[in-house]
């Protein structure tokens, strides 16, 4: 158990560099449009390796041909329209605001519940309205300012991702055979989705030119410390203890670390402003609800999620 949980914080720690290197990437000249797409385009190599050294493709593939549309719209609205809207939001905000907002997409999956003919855990509501409470004290500041452009920039972006992550992932888990492993479901998707990137990308070129070097490093780090690194740590964790329910739930409740420790680097590495007395109260109450809604869902049909970086 202490290994897992180990291994959790250690996941929570990379997941933050998303965050932290798209902040840095904005704050260096480049553009959300190539911090979002080099992502996934250095990402797809990466887990087709693991797919080839565990198995090979002929699974995955077999799967796609079966259903290609679905696996093409579903894909993309699982990872194009997440990872995009939140690096958009990226360049608008401070890391740890980015971070922190992001989590109301546990709020999101568990409205979307009725979708998948699944009622909603009514124990994880209490969770869930902590979160929303803790995500308006964040962005308490931008409301009593009449700041709408900020909010529109940053909360609305995070809303579509919100909304995006959990809908797609939930559709491909429906819709891929059980025989399949999570890896390349993962796989799957980012290939499914590269339509998207790459007219992304074409978009970046016309209207940005073509990413700096810098960018291109940083997004190889993104790809590598949160695509990679904090993945298989978080599956290696949760396989530690599958076979417990509340030992699954805590390993899981440690990603709210993911937000202290976006916070911490975000202030200390790139100067970002830290959140005012009320933001602070909100970032502790995000991280509350995070644990509170992983501990609710002990004895719930158990679904490990996804990474969400």
């Amino acid at each position: 158990m202490k290994k897992a949980v180990l291994l959790g914080l250690l996941a929570s720690f990379f997941f933050a560099f998303t965050f932290i290197l798209n902040r840095s990437m904005h704050l260096s000249g480049g553009s959300w449009v190539w911090s979002a797409s080099l992502r996934y385009l250095f990402t797809f190599p990466l887990f087709a390796l693991f797919v080839w050294r565990s198995g090979g493709f002929s699974r995955v593939h077999a799967a796609i041909r079966q259903s290609p549309l679905p696996w093409l719209l579903w894909s993309t609205v699982g990872f194009g329209l997440f990872y995009a809207p939140i690096s958009y939001a990226g360049d608008h905000g401070e890391s740890w605001l980015i971070a922190a907002s992001w989590q109301v997409t546990i709020v999101m999956g568990l409205l979307l519940s009725p979708l998948f003919h699944k009622r909603i855990a009514v124990k994880n509501l209490g969770a869930a309205l902590v979160i929303l409470v803790g995500v308006f004290l964040l962005q308490l500041k931008n409301i009593l300012s009449f700041h709408l452009t900020s909010i529109a920039q940053t909360l609305l972006p995070i809303l579509v991702a919100a909304v995006s992550y959990p809908l797609g992932n939930r559709k491909m888990m429906a819709l891929c055979p059980p025989e399949l492993t999570t890896m390349e479901r993962v796989y799957g998707m980012t290939l499914c989705s590269l339509p998207f990137w790459v007219l992304l990308a074409a978009y970046g070129i016309m209207t940005h030119g073509a990413p700096s070097g810098s960018q291109v490093i940083q997004s190889l780090g993104v790809a590598l410390l949160s695509g990679v690194i904090a993945t298989l740590l978080f599956f290696r964790a949760t396989d530690l203890v599958k076979q417990s329910q509340r030992q699954l739930a805590v390993v899981e409740s440690t990603q709210s670390f993911e937000v202290l420790f976006t916070l911490l680097g975000g202030v200390l590495l790139l100067h970002d402003t830290p959140p005012d007395l009320p933001g602070w109260i909100g970032v502790g109450l995000i991280v509350l609800g995070m644990t509170l809604s992983s501990l609710a869902s002990v004895g719930a049909a158990p679904e490990t999620p996804l990474p969400v970086d």
